[in-house]
């Protein structure tokens, strides 16, 4: 993923009509971004209780070369992990699902990878960049539960979520460095190998089989909705500008600017939770 350093004032286009017009049309696509899952306490990077000017998260090159890095991540990680697991789908997710089981959403593409989507019900949701209930080994390319290394985790280190630290949007938090010294990094069980949480880090590549399919996926739509997105980096991004490109209307709903702001033919800032379920009420959902 690269990111994207501007800051452009918010112009709002057209209001809660013109969006209930566009989903009426059916076959919309969602693009959900860190912004809907605020309301169920996980906080995001650039919105209004965005952690990005305190907090820089690991690229996958440092994570990658660096045995130091990966035991300040995982140590983090493990001490965040229960703020991840015990997170609620808020009422933006349930509309979200409300919308898609009623047929006015096509397919539902997330950016998040809190799994919140699928514990609302949407167990279809793309998962753009991964998602944190799972780990990858990158020797032997075995794909296991978060939940089986977590409490591989707690046998070597103890309860580190007891910190109370805050949770940060990709599920680590901050450490006292004696801790994080000290933390004992799990390997792999099936061939001692290098642990990674199955998520696409800054600096890493959407898989591109992944990135075909959401291609399909807009491709099929009739529409493309934007919610609570910055669009900050390309793997997002790149979806607005396709649908764009084949003629598909773009809405955006998003509490600050966002890059693709300047595509939307919709354009609001609203409240996603209260917005989406007055959404879905008012289409039958």
């Amino acid at each position: 993923m690269t990111e994207w350093q501007g800051q452009e004032p918010v112009v709002e286009r057209g209001g809660p009509a013109e969006l209930a017009e566009l989903l009426a049309r059916r076959a919309v696509v969602v693009l959900s971004g860190a912004g809907l899952s605020t309301e169920s306490g996980i906080p995001d990077y650039r919105g209004v209780t965005g952690t990005w000017r305190r907090h820089r998260p690991m690229t996958y090159q440092e994570f990658v070369a660096d045995p130091a890095a990966r035991q300040r991540y995982w140590a983090r990680s493990h001490a965040g992990w229960r703020g991840i697991a015990r997170a609620q789908p808020n009422t933006g997710h349930h509309a979200v699902q409300r919308l898609r089981g009623s047929g006015h959403l096509s397919a539902v593409i997330t950016q998040n990878v809190d799994g919140l989507h699928q514990a609302a019900g949407t167990r279809d949701a793309v998962e753009l960049h991964g998602g944190l209930d799972r780990v990858v080994c990158l020797d032997c390319r075995r794909t296991s539960g978060r939940e089986e290394l977590d409490q591989r985790l707690h046998a070597l280190n103890g309860a580190l979520w007891d910190s109370g630290a805050r949770t940060n949007p990709d599920g680590d938090v901050e450490l006292p460095q004696e801790l994080v010294t000290g933390f004992r990094v799990a390997p792999c069980t099936a061939c001692g190998g290098t642990l990674k949480p199955d998520v696409v880090f800054f600096g890493e590549n959407v898989p591109k089989e992944r990135v075909e399919h959401c291609y399909r996926l807009v491709e099929g739509g009739q529409a493309l909705l934007v919610l609570g997105s910055s669009l900050t980096v390309m793997s997002g991004l790149r979806f607005v500008r396709y649908a764009v490109k084949l003629g598909r209307p773009v809405a955006i709903v998003n509490q600050g600017p966002t890059r693709g702001d300047g595509y939307a033919a919709v354009r609001l800032t609203l409240p996603l939770g209260a917005a989406l379920t007055g959404l879905a009420d008012q289409l039958g959902s």
